[in-house]
């Protein structure tokens, strides 16, 4: 089914390729936003994650020099009918393979489809504005444009490792890991429930959390309101930075009837601090512009700014 120039060849992934895709992965990154924004565990999850098998799902295309050109795989953790399409192509020699790639992965995406029972699958892929090959590839394979995503960060630097009080009434401290979990998870479902969010059971909840790393629940904050749990702050990984250097938010959500008091900010400001006093020199998210919350607003209200904007776009296939 490759269509690759003479010279090109197409092989499965294992983990021993690891290293030489977190290279292909930075030279993309580089060329794309100006640094690496991906980590060696992150490749790993990405071989290994929920619903991925390296034999079936992804793909390596290795240029006439013998060299890792191009990865292609798809992710969808839940199982649902929502699944993303990934293809990294070396900046300088990997373009050849890029739409060859696309096409195996959509082919693929029809069946998966059918494996995980759904009669209709939607599809999303990412592309940086300037990444103008990709985005023709993508639009030549039936994507259209669905909204855009920003990459956050601030420094650090000067962030006091206590972080001020809270609004009066609020209560911010780490999760009680133990048996409050559930409750996080509650208030996560229950806040995105107006936005593109994918809900999740609580038991695939936690299984997605157990296959990441880089977990740390004492950076995992809840906000109280008169005893209740109106608002979660979850951290996780590094953001893609591979020294370590960022602490990363990755999602905050705060109930409806508490929006606008206060509960947002008071957690990005107790995860900053505790983001500093562990020595990280900067924070960092994602956050999607099209939610309907304007959680933009916040993030630059406390100091953040966008490295880069990505825009997603998005299909449908039916199962083979």
């Amino acid at each position: 089914m490759s269509d690759l120039p003479p010279g090109w060849s197409l092989r499965r992934p294992t983990l021993a390729d690891a290293p030489a895709i977190l290279a292909l992965v930075h030279a993309s990154d580089i060329a794309a936003v100006g640094e690496p924004d991906f980590t060696l565990d992150e490749v790993h999850e990405e071989l290994t994650g929920p619903n991925t098998d390296m034999s079936r799902d992804c793909w390596l295309a290795i240029d006439p020099a013998g060299g890792t050109a191009g990865w292609a795989y798809p992710r969808n953790p839940t199982g649902q009918a929502r699944d993303f399409a990934e293809v990294y192509v070396h900046p300088e020699t990997g373009l050849p393979a890029q739409r060859p790639l696309l096409r195996l992965l959509m082919a693929r995406m029809v069946e998966r489809a059918a494996e995980l029972g759904h009669d209709v699958y939607t599809v999303r892929a990412g592309a940086i504005p300037t990444e103008t090959a990709y985005i023709e590839a993508l639009t030549g394979a039936g994507f259209v444009f669905l909204k855009q995503h920003a990459r956050m960060q601030m420094p650090l630097a000067g962030v006091a490792h206590e972080p001020p009080a809270a609004p009066e009434g609020v209560t911010v401290r780490p999760v009680r890991a133990d048996d409050e979990m559930r409750r996080f998870h509650a208030v996560v479902e229950e806040a995105f429930r107006d936005s593109d969010h994918q809900a999740l059971s609580y038991r695939d909840w936690q299984a997605k959390i157990s296959a990441e790393s880089g977990v740390r629940f004492d950076e995992w904050f809840v906000a109280e309101v008169d005893g209740v749990v109106a608002g979660v702050l979850q951290s996780g990984g590094s953001g893609g930075d591979e020294s370590n250097d960022e602490g990363w938010v990755r999602s905050l959500a705060v109930l409806r009837p508490y929006r606008k008091r206060g509960l947002g900010e008071a957690l990005l400001r107790r995860a900053f601090a505790g983001y500093a006093a562990r020595g990280h020199a900067k924070a960092g998210l994602g956050v999607d512009l099209a939610n309907p919350t304007d959680a933009a607003s916040l993030y630059f209200k406390v100091g953040m700014t966008a490295l880069y904007r990505a825009n997603v776009y998005q299909t449908t296939v039916t199962r083979g």
